[in-house]
Protein backbone atom coordinates (compact mmCIF):
# COMPACT_ATOMS: atom_id res chain seq x y z
CA UNK A 1 0.00 0.00 0.00
CA UNK A 2 1.68 3.19 -0.81
CA UNK A 3 0.12 6.89 -1.04
CA UNK A 4 0.75 9.75 -2.93
CA UNK A 5 0.20 8.01 -5.94
CA UNK A 6 -1.50 10.56 -8.34
CA UNK A 7 2.04 12.35 -9.58
CA UNK A 8 5.76 12.14 -9.23
CA UNK A 9 7.26 9.13 -7.45
CA UNK A 10 4.43 7.69 -5.60
CA UNK A 11 2.71 7.37 -9.58
CA UNK A 12 5.78 5.85 -10.74
CA UNK A 13 6.25 3.47 -8.13
CA UNK A 14 2.94 2.30 -8.31
CA UNK A 15 3.28 1.44 -11.65
CA UNK A 16 6.94 0.06 -11.01
CA UNK A 17 5.68 -2.67 -8.61
CA UNK A 18 2.53 -3.09 -10.61
CA UNK A 19 5.08 -4.07 -13.78
CA UNK A 20 6.90 -5.97 -11.27
CA UNK A 21 3.52 -8.39 -10.08
CA UNK A 22 2.80 -7.20 -7.20
CA UNK A 23 -0.28 -6.29 -5.43
CA UNK A 24 -0.78 -2.53 -5.23
CA UNK A 25 -2.92 -0.45 -3.14
CA UNK A 26 -2.38 2.85 -4.74
CA UNK A 27 -3.61 5.64 -2.28
CA UNK A 28 -4.33 8.76 -4.20
CA UNK A 29 -5.94 12.29 -3.58
CA UNK A 30 -8.19 12.68 -5.73
CA UNK A 31 -9.56 9.14 -7.35
CA UNK A 32 -11.07 10.68 -10.15
CA UNK A 33 -7.96 13.10 -11.02
CA UNK A 34 -6.24 12.44 -14.31
CA UNK A 35 -3.17 10.47 -12.30
CA UNK A 36 -5.96 7.77 -10.48
CA UNK A 37 -7.37 7.30 -13.89
CA UNK A 38 -4.18 6.55 -15.89
CA UNK A 39 -3.15 3.76 -13.20
CA UNK A 40 -6.46 2.53 -13.81
CA UNK A 41 -6.03 2.50 -17.68
CA UNK A 42 -2.29 1.72 -17.78
CA UNK A 43 -1.82 -1.09 -14.37
CA UNK A 44 -2.81 -4.50 -14.64
CA UNK A 45 -6.22 -5.49 -12.27
CA UNK A 46 -3.98 -6.04 -9.58
CA UNK A 47 -3.47 -2.88 -8.93
CA UNK A 48 -6.80 -0.80 -6.61
CA UNK A 49 -6.83 3.03 -6.50
CA UNK A 50 -7.42 3.87 -3.32
CA UNK A 51 -9.19 7.66 -1.97
CA UNK A 52 -6.39 8.41 0.46
CA UNK A 53 -5.87 11.98 1.88
CA UNK A 54 -3.62 11.27 4.55
CA UNK A 55 -4.44 13.87 6.80
CA UNK A 56 -8.57 12.70 6.89
CA UNK A 57 -8.19 10.30 9.39
CA UNK A 58 -11.60 8.80 8.31
CA UNK A 59 -9.92 8.03 4.55
CA UNK A 60 -7.20 6.37 6.36
CA UNK A 61 -9.37 4.35 8.10
CA UNK A 62 -11.40 3.15 4.97
CA UNK A 63 -8.43 2.82 3.14
CA UNK A 64 -7.16 0.29 5.86
CA UNK A 65 -10.84 -1.56 5.92
CA UNK A 66 -10.78 -1.93 1.81
CA UNK A 67 -6.97 -3.12 2.11
CA UNK A 68 -7.96 -5.73 4.99
CA UNK A 69 -10.65 -6.85 3.55
CA UNK A 70 -8.95 -8.38 0.24
CA UNK A 71 -5.74 -9.08 1.83
CA UNK A 72 -7.81 -11.47 4.27
CA UNK A 73 -5.49 -13.58 6.79
CA UNK A 74 -2.49 -12.94 4.26
CA UNK A 75 -1.69 -9.78 5.70
CA UNK A 76 -0.22 -7.00 4.16
CA UNK A 77 3.44 -6.95 3.07
CA UNK A 78 4.46 -3.56 2.71
CA UNK A 79 3.43 0.20 3.31
CA UNK A 80 4.77 2.79 2.01
CA UNK A 81 4.44 6.84 3.10
CA UNK A 82 5.03 8.61 0.15
CA UNK A 83 2.81 11.63 0.12
CA UNK A 84 4.13 14.74 0.92
CA UNK A 85 4.00 18.72 -0.10
CA UNK A 86 6.97 20.90 -0.38
CA UNK A 87 5.45 24.30 0.59
CA UNK A 88 6.99 27.57 -0.64
CA UNK A 89 10.80 27.82 -0.69
CA UNK A 90 11.71 30.59 1.16
CA UNK A 91 13.51 31.15 4.47
CA UNK A 92 12.63 30.16 7.21
CA UNK A 93 11.40 34.04 8.52
CA UNK A 94 9.69 34.79 5.82
CA UNK A 95 7.50 31.94 5.76
CA UNK A 96 4.08 32.20 7.48
CA UNK A 97 3.11 29.77 10.26
CA UNK A 98 0.18 27.84 7.66
CA UNK A 99 3.04 26.29 5.79
CA UNK A 100 4.69 25.39 8.65
CA UNK A 101 1.57 23.62 10.14
CA UNK A 102 0.33 22.33 6.33
CA UNK A 103 3.88 20.83 6.11
CA UNK A 104 3.59 18.93 9.35
CA UNK A 105 0.41 17.44 8.42
CA UNK A 106 0.85 16.13 5.64
CA UNK A 107 4.40 15.15 5.57
CA UNK A 108 4.53 13.43 9.45
CA UNK A 109 1.22 13.71 10.94
CA UNK A 110 -0.58 12.28 8.17
CA UNK A 111 2.34 9.04 7.93
CA UNK A 112 2.34 8.23 11.41
CA UNK A 113 -1.34 8.55 11.26
CA UNK A 114 -1.48 5.93 8.25
CA UNK A 115 1.82 3.64 9.90
CA UNK A 116 -0.43 3.72 12.96
CA UNK A 117 -3.56 2.26 11.71
CA UNK A 118 -1.68 -0.16 9.04
CA UNK A 119 0.57 -1.68 11.78
CA UNK A 120 -2.04 -4.90 12.93
CA UNK A 121 -1.60 -5.99 8.92
CA UNK A 122 2.16 -5.45 8.93
CA UNK A 123 2.84 -7.50 11.72
CA UNK A 124 0.40 -10.46 10.38
CA UNK A 125 3.01 -10.28 7.48
CA UNK A 126 6.05 -9.38 9.59
CA UNK A 127 6.26 -6.67 6.74
CA UNK A 128 7.99 -3.36 5.88
CA UNK A 129 7.31 0.12 6.31
CA UNK A 130 8.90 2.40 4.17
CA UNK A 131 8.96 6.34 4.58
CA UNK A 132 10.04 8.55 2.03
CA UNK A 133 11.63 11.07 3.73
CA UNK A 134 13.96 13.52 2.15
CA UNK A 135 17.69 14.73 1.77
CA UNK A 136 16.51 18.22 3.39
CA UNK A 137 15.02 16.03 6.12
CA UNK A 138 18.76 15.27 7.27
CA UNK A 139 20.63 17.85 6.96
CA UNK A 140 19.71 21.60 7.10
CA UNK A 141 19.09 23.42 3.76
CA UNK A 142 18.65 26.87 3.72
CA UNK A 143 15.12 28.17 2.11
CA UNK A 144 13.47 24.34 3.47
CA UNK A 145 12.89 25.52 6.76
CA UNK A 146 9.45 24.24 7.08
CA UNK A 147 9.82 21.34 4.70
CA UNK A 148 12.72 19.70 5.96
CA UNK A 149 11.33 20.10 9.61
CA UNK A 150 8.35 17.81 8.94
CA UNK A 151 10.65 15.81 6.64
CA UNK A 152 13.00 15.62 10.28
CA UNK A 153 10.56 14.52 12.26
CA UNK A 154 9.08 11.81 9.88
CA UNK A 155 13.27 10.32 9.41
CA UNK A 156 13.61 10.29 13.25
CA UNK A 157 9.87 8.43 13.44
CA UNK A 158 11.29 6.04 11.08
CA UNK A 159 14.11 4.97 13.67
CA UNK A 160 11.98 4.54 16.39
CA UNK A 161 9.93 2.77 14.63
CA UNK A 162 12.74 0.69 13.37
CA UNK A 163 13.64 -0.15 17.12
CA UNK A 164 10.37 -0.53 18.23
CA UNK A 165 8.83 -2.81 15.64
CA UNK A 166 11.92 -4.86 15.36
CA UNK A 167 10.57 -7.66 18.33
CA UNK A 168 7.42 -8.44 16.05
CA UNK A 169 9.92 -8.61 12.33
CA UNK A 170 9.01 -5.82 11.22
CA UNK A 171 11.33 -3.81 9.23
CA UNK A 172 11.53 -0.10 8.86
CA UNK A 173 13.42 1.94 6.30
CA UNK A 174 13.74 5.95 5.19
CA UNK A 175 14.58 7.16 1.91
CA UNK A 176 16.13 10.33 1.97
CA UNK A 177 16.66 11.53 -2.06
CA UNK A 178 18.15 14.04 -3.22
CA UNK A 179 16.48 16.53 -6.01
CA UNK A 180 14.44 14.73 -8.43
CA UNK A 181 11.72 15.91 -10.68
CA UNK A 182 8.65 15.43 -9.48
CA UNK A 183 4.91 16.26 -8.60
CA UNK A 184 6.15 18.12 -5.44
CA UNK A 185 7.38 20.92 -7.37
CA UNK A 186 3.63 22.01 -7.56
CA UNK A 187 2.06 24.10 -9.99
CA UNK A 188 2.10 27.68 -11.33
CA UNK A 189 -1.43 28.07 -9.41
CA UNK A 190 -0.25 26.83 -6.03
CA UNK A 191 2.78 28.81 -6.67
CA UNK A 192 1.31 32.09 -6.47
CA UNK A 193 -1.12 31.53 -3.75
CA UNK A 194 1.35 30.67 -1.45
CA UNK A 195 3.91 33.67 -2.53
CA UNK A 196 0.75 35.76 -2.48
CA UNK A 197 0.48 34.31 1.43
CA UNK A 198 3.79 35.14 2.39
CA UNK A 199 4.46 38.56 0.91
CA UNK A 200 1.07 39.85 2.48
CA UNK A 201 1.67 38.56 5.88
CA UNK A 202 5.28 40.04 5.83
CA UNK A 203 5.94 42.23 8.30
CA UNK A 204 6.98 45.94 6.98
CA UNK A 205 10.90 45.94 8.73
CA UNK A 206 11.73 41.92 7.63
CA UNK A 207 10.77 43.15 4.11
CA UNK A 208 13.31 45.92 4.63
CA UNK A 209 15.79 43.87 6.18
CA UNK A 210 15.55 41.53 2.81
CA UNK A 211 15.16 44.16 0.36
CA UNK A 212 12.52 43.86 -2.48
CA UNK A 213 15.22 42.63 -5.17
CA UNK A 214 15.55 39.47 -3.06
CA UNK A 215 12.25 38.90 -2.19
CA UNK A 216 11.21 38.75 -5.98
CA UNK A 217 14.34 36.70 -6.41
CA UNK A 218 12.68 33.86 -4.24
CA UNK A 219 10.08 33.39 -7.55
CA UNK A 220 13.37 33.31 -9.75
CA UNK A 221 14.68 30.50 -8.00
CA UNK A 222 11.34 28.63 -7.83
CA UNK A 223 10.74 28.55 -11.15
CA UNK A 224 14.89 27.13 -11.68
CA UNK A 225 14.01 24.71 -8.97
CA UNK A 226 13.32 21.52 -11.42
CA UNK A 227 16.25 22.47 -14.12
CA UNK A 228 17.97 21.49 -11.06
CA UNK A 229 16.15 18.40 -10.28
CA UNK A 230 17.11 14.61 -12.05
CA UNK A 231 14.11 13.64 -14.41
CA UNK A 232 14.97 9.52 -13.90
CA UNK A 233 13.31 8.34 -10.99
CA UNK A 234 14.56 4.64 -11.32
CA UNK A 235 17.48 5.47 -8.23
CA UNK A 236 13.83 5.97 -5.62
CA UNK A 237 12.47 3.36 -7.06
CA UNK A 238 15.42 0.93 -6.97
CA UNK A 239 15.95 2.10 -3.01
CA UNK A 240 11.82 1.46 -2.17
CA UNK A 241 12.24 -1.97 -4.02
CA UNK A 242 15.54 -2.82 -2.02
CA UNK A 243 13.81 -1.73 1.52
CA UNK A 244 10.74 -4.02 0.35
CA UNK A 245 12.64 -6.85 -0.79
CA UNK A 246 15.82 -7.35 0.58
CA UNK A 247 16.44 -10.00 3.44
CA UNK A 248 18.01 -7.21 5.77
CA UNK A 249 17.54 -3.31 4.22
CA UNK A 250 18.73 -0.81 5.02
CA UNK A 251 17.91 1.65 7.56
CA UNK A 252 18.49 4.57 5.56
CA UNK A 253 18.58 4.99 1.79
CA UNK A 254 20.03 8.13 -0.27
CA UNK A 255 19.33 7.66 -4.02
CA UNK A 256 20.45 10.60 -6.14
CA UNK A 257 23.83 12.48 -7.06
CA UNK A 258 24.60 14.18 -4.52
CA UNK A 259 22.56 12.73 -1.38
CA UNK A 260 25.30 11.08 0.19
CA UNK A 261 28.26 13.61 -0.20
CA UNK A 262 26.31 16.69 1.93
CA UNK A 263 25.38 13.86 4.12
CA UNK A 264 28.82 12.72 4.73
CA UNK A 265 29.94 16.34 5.50
CA UNK A 266 27.34 17.15 7.53
CA UNK A 267 28.46 14.55 10.23
CA UNK A 268 32.02 13.93 10.25
CA UNK A 269 33.17 17.40 9.84
CA UNK A 270 32.56 20.53 11.98
CA UNK A 271 29.36 22.20 11.64
CA UNK A 272 30.92 25.51 10.30
CA UNK A 273 32.52 23.68 7.47
CA UNK A 274 29.16 22.32 6.59
CA UNK A 275 27.59 25.75 6.68
CA UNK A 276 30.25 27.24 4.14
CA UNK A 277 29.98 24.16 1.66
Amino acid sequence: MLSGSDTGIGHALAKYLDGLGFVVFAGVLNKDGPGAEELRQTCSQRLSVLQLDITNATQVKEAYLAVSEKVQNAGLWGVVNNAGILGFPADGELLPMSTYRHCMEVNFFGAVEVSKVFLPLLRRSQGRLVNVSSMAGGIPLPRYAAYGASKAALSMFSGVMRQELSKWGIKVAAIHPSGFRTGIQGTAEQWDKQEKELMENLPADTRQAYGEEYLLGLRKYLLQLPSHCAPDLSPVLGAVLHALLARRPQGLYTPGKGAYVPLCIFCCFPLWFYDFF
